[in-house]
């Protein structure tokens, strides 16, 4: 399920399926040479995150070494081992636009379903934190460009779908990405991400009773979705179903240690 963040405002929730950004060109690489997608891997642009403090030497000066190694290979397995390798570490930091930058290079020099399946996935987990306009596009676009190939191979793949369908919510065509996501609850009326996506959107757009009707279905059938637990309840309050957002919002307390939910809970309840 995509990592949605929530912030709380005076007024209510507001609720951001934040997205993100990194280098544009897709690559097509016929040949056996290694692909670089950045004339200079250091001054990429997925080499800069805004939302993790710097690395250590210790992991800077790994990082400089792969990169020395990157540069300097020829042979794509080694180069896509080395492209891994310093994701991994980019991942472990928090740097998720890095970590997907290098991923996607592993992915265009050696490919596969299972490279293209973790770029496609790291990318989209990078666009669920930008705040970047620009950088948004940029990375629902990569996400799109790698998960599709996997899709393509295995059109069931449903939840690999709901995440492609959630980078149009934010692109000039915001219906495109409706339309996949309601073809994908036709197909499995159950389906926890779409049903939660859903929910999420009707909050954003104010339809507040619909919002309730698909935070219901989710929970009615996956009751451990504490962030859906946590919508309903608002949903609840938002529609005037003051009791029923009471109760939610009390049944849910003891269920979660999240901060952030809690905060939000305390927030809801001091207002009914």
């Amino acid at each position: 399920m995509k990592k949605t963040q929530i912030i709380f405002l005076s007024i209510g929730v507001a609720l951001i399926a934040v997205l993100y950004s990194l280098p544009t060109d897709v690559v097509d690489n016929d040949n056996d040479e290694v692909v670089i997608d950045e004339n200079d891997l250091g001054n990429s642009p997925g080499m800069i995150s805004q939302h993790s403090p710097s690395l250590s030497p210790e992991a800077q000066s790994m990082i400089d070494r792969l990169k020395g190694e990157m540069e300097s290979e020829e042979n794509k397995e080694k180069f896509a081992i080395f492209a891994d390798s310093t994701a991994l570490i980019f991942e472990d930091k928090g740097k998720f636009d890095s970590a997907a930058y290098f991923y996607g290079l592993a992915a265009d020099n050696l490919p596969s379903a299972q490279r293209w399946e973790t770029a496609g996935n790291a990318f989209y987990e990078a666009f669920g934190f930008s705040m970047d306009e620009t950088k948004t596009q940029d990375l629902a676009t990569k996400t799109r460009f790698y998960l599709n190939k996997v899709i393509d191979a295995n059109p069931n793949r449903l939840d690999l779908k709901t995440k492609v369908a959630m980078t149009y919510i934010s692109s000039a065509n915001p219906m495109q990405g409706i339309t996949m996501l309601r073809e994908i609850l036709e197909e499995d009326p159950k389906n926890e991400s779409a049903l939660f996506n859903m929910g999420v959107l009707s909050m954003q757009s104010g339809q507040y009773l619909r919002a309730v009707e698909r935070f219901e279905e989710l929970v009615t059938n996956y009751p451990g979705n504490i962030e859906g637990q946590f919508y309903l309840g608002v949903s609840y309050f938002e529609s005037n179903q003051k009791t029923k957002a009471k109760k939610q919002f009390e049944s849910l307390k003891p269920l979660t240690d999240d901060p952030q939910i809690q905060t939000g809970i305390e927030n809801y309840l001091e207002r009914l």
